[in-house]
């Protein structure tokens, strides 16, 4: 198969070099070995996907060195199908979307009309280390509100300094926008606004306090996937919600 001829979407390339491995080790010695490697190529360049890569696709170059690999990890046919499938569960579930909470594509779409190449990129990054990396998922999730709330303030011209934290960068950027607790006097909206401060000062030293913890026998206690997604659709839950009453009050240029 010629590479003009290659699919451009993520997941049907990632199906193809699928089928392709499926091919080889059910005895097909025609599957295209050059296919394979423009293929491999392509996904270990991508960071992101590279880890959700089988192990085996990562070491085996070419279509040749997966064939010994595989006749030594599984004797029958279905066993080699079932092997390959299983491996690139994680791959195909994420391209397919099975990975990604409801809200993402929403909240991606928001970030991304408030600033394309610095939030958004922010934002992309957090869900992509969601599963994978976990405290550094929640560290991009810090991350991300505290752009969020610097871009907020330049925006204000309200001065902060480089070493304020993420509380008191919320803080500055919530009072700004009048979306501080105080600055309401109905219950119900300061219970809100209240209960978001929380949130952020959740976001903001989760990371340091789940490193500093330990467990039982005194091992560090990490954060879990569960975590980090709990952090990521916080952090885009209340970045959102800052683009939005932003962008909202700004004077029409």
């Amino acid at each position: 198969m010629s590479f003009d001829f290659l699919p451009t979407d993520p997941l049907e390339r990632a199906t193809m070099l699928e089928n392709l491995l499926v091919a080889r080790a059910t005895g097909d010695m025609t599957a295209s070995t050059q296919d394979y490697e423009q293929l491999r190529r392509d996904f270990v360049s991508d960071p992101a996907l590279k880890a959700l890569l089988p192990p085996f696709v990562r070491t085996c170059r070419t279509l040749d060195v997966f064939w010994p690999f595989i006749k030594e990890q599984a004797a029958t046919y279905a066993d080699r199908r079932r092997f390959i499938g299983e491996a690139f569960t994680p791959l195909i579930e994420h391209l397919e979307g099975r990975n990604r909470a409801p809200a993402d594509h929403v909240v991606s779409d928001v970030l991304q009309t408030f600033d394309a190449d610095g939030v958004h990129a922010v934002w992309s990054k957090a869900l992509n280390r969601r599963t994978q990396d976990p405290e550094g998922a929640i560290t991009v999730a810090r991350t991300l509100l505290e752009s969020v709330c610097k871009r907020i303030l330049d925006d204000l011209r309200v001065p902060y300094s480089e070493k304020d934290d993420l509380p008191k960068l919320y803080g500055l950027a919530a009072k700004g926008l009048n979306l501080a607790p105080d600055q309401h006097t109905l219950e119900p909206i300061k219970a809100i606004l209240g209960g978001a401060m929380n949130l952020v000062n959740g976001i903001g030293t989760l990371r340091n306090r789940l490193s500093d913890s330990h467990g039982r026998g005194g091992k560090p206690v990490k954060p879990s996937p569960r975590h980090a997604s709990l952090a990521v659709n916080t952090a885009g839950a209340i970045a959102t919600f800052l683009v939005e009453t932003h962008l909202d009050r700004k004077p029409a240029p």
